[in-house]
């Protein structure tokens, strides 16, 4: 059976939140019966997402509700 984590890719600070966050993607482990495949990566996030969502403001790509602004890059 397939494994499916979010899995730490970069850890940075945030100016909208104030403190280092963790950048995560969500990976998507084949099944050991299917040898040689590389993990697909099906999204991306933000540890501290939610709490930019909630605060009212655009913030970025990592939180969801800015999808043109990517201030870790």
């Amino acid at each position: 059976m397939a494994i499916k984590i979010w899995q730490p890719i970069k850890i940075c600070y945030c100016h909208h939140v104030g403190e280092n966050v963790s950048l995560e993607a969500e990976l998507i482990y084949p099944a050991e019966w299917l040898p040689d495949q590389n993990p697909r990566i099906i999204g991306h996030r933000c540890s501290r997402g939610m709490e930019c969502s909630l605060a009212g403001k655009v913030s970025c790509l990592w939180a969801g509700t800015n999808p043109t602004v990517d201030p870790f890059s």
